[in-house]
């Protein structure tokens, strides 16, 4: 399994942004996608996640109303569209696959920096 993401640049508080997370090497039919985030010398941190089977994406309250995940499953995609983004949003942003029956996200992809300054 492979994940890429890409998406992330420099922008300005209140600015907004679109990540993508493409992933190869798995159906994915009932697995979990996810995003994270991390900040250097903190604990990385949950963003966003669904399942590829359907259902409503769930999100950290850090992020709830402003961020919007969704994915696209003949390119076996995953999207976070970032709005009225934050300087507290800055952090190298990372996908993730969670495996049908893996009680944890078990692929991840390299990440991509995502900077919010003015």
């Amino acid at each position: 399994v492979q994940l890429q993401a890409s998406g992330g640049g420099l922008v300005q508080p209140g600015d907004s942004l679109t990540l993508s997370c493409a992933a190869s090497g798995r159906t994915l039919s009932r697995d979990g996608m996810g995003w994270f985030r991390r900040v250097p010398g903190k604990e990385r941190e949950f963003v966003a996640g669904m399942t590829w089977s359907g259902g409503e994406p769930y999100y950290a309250d850090s992020v709830k109303g402003r961020f919007t995940m969704s994915r696209d499953n003949t390119k076996k995609a995953a999207y976070l569209q970032m709005n009225s983004l934050k300087p507290e949003d800055t952090a190298v942003y990372y996908c993730a696959l969670r495996t049908q029956g893996a009680t944890s996200y078990n692929y991840w992809g390299q990440g991509t920096q995502v900077t919010v300054s003015s």
